[in-house]
């Protein structure tokens, strides 16, 4: 009880200096929980979602996810005979026959499309009884006849849509038009998807292209009869030919479909709020040190009055404890308040969350208080033990810890054995000739470098201190030399404080080389590569129906149009090995398109009757040479026995490991209601007519806003914009951990001021202003930042440029640094150190000067 009683007076006694510590632990629990939090909530928001749609029993045409079906535009179907069927078995109550695709674009009378932006789909399919469960028509009734639609109401309300309004549906069958007659509401949270109602008939012929067929049939049970029961009895009556699911099975098996999704999100924000409380350990080590070092005299008279050293030792981990639960009570209760804040973001873009679905499970705060618990004790533990070590002398010697040469040589060889294993698994890394490999080197590589740089850092701020002292500071004459001095005073502190920015900007570093050498590599490929002016495809990865195909072939001054399909097979190597593939189909053209290198054969011979490319590795894999042959069965057709006529080099980032083989080649194989609809069209223009062609081929997809028509500096553009969206969210997520960085310099910066309360008494009463003491203490901000950058950047790019290695594997072959970036960083991080000195050159420059040099 005297160890806990002197431990909560300490940490009350020191409350303001613990503030910066607490708001670390604050901020990275804020972001673990918001993060469980809003994973849960979208979990049973779609939970919610999935339960109420589905049926007691769900019969639907088997699939094997092994053997994707060819993209023809239409939903798998199974034919109406089948629900005459199951009508018929004991236990069934009602049968109803479902319709439903995601393979449409609906636009509204300005050809708006109603599709979602956040990826979410656009569904159509037939009104039924069903859907009762999860929706209540509240305006209008429901679609009766071809001329009819019914819309749900999050639709209606975001493109201010209203009864009696036309939409326009386009499928794979075609274009048609009907009037809103109907607006139903979600009786749960819609997460975003649009939503349209035909009657069964109209469903049937547009979206299925033949009347007499459904997508799947929903079954409810007589009352007494369990599902497992009457799937069992469904299942009996017809055969294995079709899937049968329960209501829970369905709801599973959705639910894992978007799980996977939610899971890699979870797991990528967790990995962020990790750097986060990486960071924050700097902080709390630095701060428990520094507190530690202030109280030397009164540890020593602790420990002078019988205090044992393991007592001292728990009196430090106690506040320590005392700050972790502090800090993480008011981060889970943040995390509440982020996870809030990220579901009005999200519904602001069109995924709605309703706050009515938060879920706050009891792991979450458990998760956080322990969490941020046990990494601050971690982080005070070293600290602890040097409170320990204080022998009772020192309640006769002025505050400070003496240090200790051996552990400071012991750090040395450690830091740099490290960085030199490090360093070694780099090298490797940038040498391997296999991605698995040379990923699992680049992963050792970069974590023994990084702790390497944090264990060397302290022997490290001294050299480099001075150079960028020598730079920066000799120009602010004797104030500037002070700064340096107090850089230097405490190098563990320094390489402490300096190691936190570290982190985080070796990140912003790394991920910054990698992005610019993907978009410059990818340009110089795309240059000497493609030879087609302009590309057709869709924003969300849609086939392009029939009718757009025809309006890209019917647009004038185009010299040729290609097509580009992928056709699933299973193909078999002359050696018997036998494999899943999907083969691309195009014309003949594409060879022009796309310029591709060949090892052996040639590319235009591929196109030709019975023939096919196969990739280098696939060829070296099984031993195959031009002239062989190899079965291919396609997926929903026949088999063919193709002859290699070209095998590609796999020296390149477009079409990697591709196998091509002619459209008219697959059209002898596979009937014509199964055959793939594009993936993406190219084009070329007739010479000299690319401007007019550009503009015909634009106003003749104008109807089809699903698609897009892009020459190759669009192409280009897109590019560069989508890695740097890609690159300025992870940007984003990694801003905690700066800004956790910078409360640690801040707070460095105030212990300090504190820390040399009596000396800042004496300067001033020898001639130092005010105003030269604030310029002293931002100056060693700004050193102690510019260190830390120097440091995380130049590891940054260490690791960039290993990782950009590894991508000449995948085509990639131009290393750039984009030194714009990487320059303003540097430079940002000085004024970084002018933000952290604020307010502890604030608080130094209003010192009263006889009280700070009465201060013990």
């Amino acid at each position: 009880m005297t160890v806990l009683r002197t431990s909560m007076r300490n940490f009350f006694a020191h409350k303001g200096r613990m503030a910066l510590s607490a708001v670390a632990v604050l901020l990275s629990v804020a972001f673990v929980c918001g993060t469980l939090v809003f994973t849960d909530t979208m979990n049973t928001t779609f939970d919610k979602l999935f339960a109420v749609t589905s049926a007691d029993v769900t019969v639907g045409p088997r699939s094997d996810k092994d053997r994707p079906q060819s993209d023809t535009g239409r939903p798998v179907s199974l034919p109406a005979s089948v629900l005459a069927k199951v009508r018929g078995v004991d236990g069934v109550k009602s049968a109803e026959g479902g319709v439903s695709s995601e393979k449409v674009t609906v636009v509204d009378a300005h050809n708006t499309n109603m599709g979602s932006d956040t990826g979410a789909p656009t569904i159509a399919g037939n009104w039924t009884h069903n859907d009762l469960r999860s929706m209540d028509i509240t305006s209008g009734h429901a679609p009766k006849g071809p001329s009819q639609v019914m819309v749900d109401a999050d639709t209606a309300n975001k493109h201010h849509l209203k009864l009696g309004d036309t939409l326009r549906t386009v499928t794979a069958t075609g274009d048609f038009k009907a009037r809103i007659s109907g607006i139903a509401t979600f009786k749960v949270t819609n997460p975003g998807a649009a939503i349209v109602y035909f009657d069964t008939p109209t469903a049937q012929r547009e979206l299925l292209g033949a009347t007499g067929r459904f997508t799947h049939l929903d079954l409810v049970a007589d009352a007494g009869v369990g599902d497992d029961r009457l799937k069992k009895d469904v299942s009996s009556a017809l055969g294995s030919s079709f899937s049968v699911q329960t209501q829970k099975e369905t709801a599973d098996q959705n639910r894992k479909d978007v799980g996977s999704f939610l899971d890699v999100m979870k797991y990528a924000m967790l990995g962020f709020a990790g750097i986060a409380f990486l960071v924050g350990i700097f902080l709390i080590l630095n701060t428990f040190s520094m507190l530690v070092a202030q109280r030397t005299r009164e540890l020593g008279l602790m420990r002078a009055i019988g205090s044992s050293r393991g007592q001292v030792n728990r009196s430090v981990l106690v506040e320590a404890v005392l700050l972790g639960v502090f800090g993480s009570v008011l981060g889970v209760a943040g995390g509440v308040g982020l996870a809030v804040g990220l579901m009005k973001v999200m519904s602001s873009v069109g995924m709605e969350l309703s706050t009515d679905d938060l879920t706050v499970r009891w792991t979450t705060p458990a998760a956080g208080l322990l969490l941020g618990t046990v990494v601050t004790v971690l982080a005070a533990y070293l600290p602890a033990r040097r409170a320990g070590r204080v022998s009772p002398m020192a309640a006769l010697r002025d505050s400070g810890i003496a240090s200790d040469g051996r552990a400071g040589v012991v750090r040395g060889v450690l830091g740099a054995v490290l960085s030199g294993a490090g360093g070694a698994a780099l090298y490797m890394a940038a040498g391997e000739d296999k991605a698995a490999q040379g990923s699992a080197w680049l992963g050792l590589g970069v974590v023994l470098s990084l702790i390497g740089f944090v264990v060397i850092g302290p022997l490290l701020a001294g050299a480099v201190v001075r150079v960028i002292s020598a730079v920066v500071l000799r120009l602010f004459g004797p104030v500037g030399r002070m700064a340096e001095r107090n850089a230097l005073r405490n190098p563990r502190r320094t390489g402490a404080t300096g190691a936190a920015l570290m982190i985080g900007l070796a990140l912003v570093a790394c991920l910054s080389v990698v992005g610019s050498s993907m978009v410059a590599s990818a340009t110089e490929e795309l240059d000497k590569s493609v030879g087609a002016d302009f590309i057709v495809q869709s924003s969300t990865g849609q086939t392009i129906v029939a009718q757009a195909a025809k309006a890209v072939e019917s647009a004038p001054g185009l010299a040729h149009v290609t097509h580009y399909l992928d056709v699933p097979t299973r193909i078999t190597a002359p050696n018997g090995a036998s494999e899943n593939q999907t083969l691309v189909a195009a014309d003949p053209t594409y060879a022009q398109d796309l310029r591709r290198k060949t090892t052996e054969g040639d590319l235009g011979a591929a196109y030709g009757k019975d023939a096919m490319s196969v990739d280098a590795d696939y060829a070296t894999r099984n031993h195959i040479k031009v002239g062989d042959r190899i079965t291919v069965a396609f997926v929903g057709g026949s088999t063919a026995r193709l002859k290699v006529a070209a095998i590609t080099s796999d020296d390149t980032s477009v079409d990697q490991g591709a196998r091509y083989l002619n459209i008219s080649t697959v059209r002898q194989y596979l009937p014509a209601d199964r055959m793939p609809q594009d993936m993406i069209m190219f084009a070329a223009a007739k010479d000299g007519q690319e401007k007019q062609a550009y503009a015909a081929l634009k106003r003749a997809l104008a109807p089809y806003p699903q698609y897009k028509v892009q020459n190759q500096t669009d192409f280009k553009q897109e590019l560069k914009d989508q890695i740097g969206q890609l690159l300025n969210l992870v940007y984003a997520l990694l801003a905690l951990a700066i800004i956790v960085a910078v409360l640690g310099v801040v707070n460095t910066l105030a212990l300090s001021v504190v820390e040399r309360t009596r000396e800042i008494g004496l300067m001033r009463a020898i001639g130092l202003s005010r105003r030269q003491l604030r310029r002293m203490i931002r100056l060693e901000s700004v050193v102690i930042a510019l260190f830390g950058a120097l440091l995380g950047l130049g590891l940054g790019m260490g690791w960039g440029a290993t990782a950009q290695k590894l991508l000449v594997l995948q085509g990639l072959h131009t290393l750039e640094i984009p030194w714009p970036t990487i320059i303003t960083v540097f430079i940002g991080s000085a004024f970084v150190g002018l933000f952290a000195a604020l307010i502890p050159a604030f608080r130094a420059g209003r010192m009263n000067v006889l009280g700070a040099i009465a201060t013990e």
